[in-house]
Order: C-alpha cells, then sequence, then structure tokens
C-alpha cells in the first residue's frame, strides 16, 4: 500500500501567495526533477484563516523504503528550502508518515 508524507506550513497572508508560487514554480518541480523511485505525486492543500494561512504537503510513496530515498534515514525530518524558511511564519520540524489502508475515487 502507498504511503502519504504529510507536513504543514503557515504564512501570514501577505505571504501566502509568494509562497505558494514559490511552491508551484520551484519547490515541487524540484522534487520532481530528482526522479525518486515510488515516488507518484504531490497535492498541496490550502486554508485561509483571519491572521494566518496554512499550507498541507501531502506526497504520496509506493513505500517507505521510497520516502527515505528522498529525505535519507531520517525520514522524519521535514523538507523545508530556506527559500520556503523565508516567507514561512512557522512550520512542522517533521513529516508524518501514513499507510494507505483503503483509497476510494467516486
Amino acid at each position: 500500500m502507498a504511503i502519504k508524507r504529510i507536513w504543514h506550513g503557515w504564512t501570514e497572508p501577505a505571504n501566502a501567495g509568494a509562497y505558494q508560487r514559490l511552491l508551484h514554480d520551484e519547490v515541487i518541480p524540484g522534487i520532481e526533477a530528482k526522479a525518486i523511485p515510488g515516488f507518484s505525486g504531490i497535492e498541496l492543500l490550502r486554508r485561509d484563516h483571519d491572521d494566518e494561512v496554512e499550507f498541507v504537503t501531502i506526497m504520496t510513496f509506493d513505500s517507505i523504503d521510497d520516502v527515505v530515498a528522498f529525505q535519507g534515514e531520517d525520514y522524519d525530518t521535514a523538507y523545508v528550502p530556506v527559500a520556503a524558511q523565508r516567507v514561512l511564519k512557522r512550520w512542522d520540524d517533521t513529516s508524518t508518515h501514513f499507510t494507505v489502508v483503503e483509497a476510494r475515487s467516486y
């Protein structure tokens, strides 16, 4: 079954557009360019709050070994590029990993 790698980051509302563009234009293409075996996709979620904007990334891998190939033996450590750190207000230091036990599409 697939592994979902989930991570959260928050920006000031004024930085949300810049962060979203950074992910779209640089971070996600950079991850894709690594051609990581077993990496099958990434989702970006956004939720606007009154005083901050929350982003969630969900990466999908075929196995935990593929996550290790992406992040290394300490695979819970979050991957937060310096350019992203410059526009984020705060972020999770670690990612969480879930095994997909059931998935349905309609």
